[in-house]
């Protein structure tokens, strides 16, 4: 039988697709959210795989059947910030499944290692894998891939 859904968050992150991966970047205003996403996404074409954002700096995140789904506000669709550049239009989907949440982190006030096995909490009881994850990263969807090798990035 199929679990009602809870109501649908607002919160403050932007998330992605690379192949069928879903990718939420979590954190405050100013935190690198959106360049760290961008990255990934442009490092996936790159490499000829599958990318597009679900949504930049606001999502919609509901529980269903266990599953964490991101969903875009429709005015926002495509939109994306780049910051001291503009707003510029990328590929976009309505909604996703979503697999992993990044926490954006400066180098030098973070911890060198952090816990292992970290999670979050982002709707009701459902959690996903946290990785921490610097803003001057060169190649983040690389260092994803290293961490999370079921993702299939590296």
């Amino acid at each position: 039988m199929a679990e009602t859904p809870a109501p649908a968050s607002n919160v403050h992150a932007t998330a992605i697709v690379v192949g069928t991966v879903g990718i939420v970047f979590i954190g405050p205003s100013g935190s690198g959210k959106s360049k760290l996403a961008f990255a990934c996404l442009a490092a996936a074409r790159r490499a000829r795989l599958f990318a597009a954002l679900i949504a930049d700096d606001q999502i919609f995140i509901e529980g269903v059947n266990g599953h964490v789904i991101a969903r875009r506000p429709e005015p926002i669709a495509g939109l994306m910030e780049f910051r001291c550049t503009g707003i510029g239009t990328v590929e976009s989907l309505p909604h996703a499944l979503m697999h992993l949440a990044v926490h954006p982190v400066i180098s030098a006030e973070s911890e060198r290692l952090p816990a292992e096995n970290e999670t979050v909490t982002l709707t009701g009881t459902i959690s996903l894998p946290l990785l921490r994850l610097p803003v001057d990263t060169l190649d983040p969807l690389a260092v994803l891939g290293v961490f999370q090798r079921e993702l299939h990035f590296w």
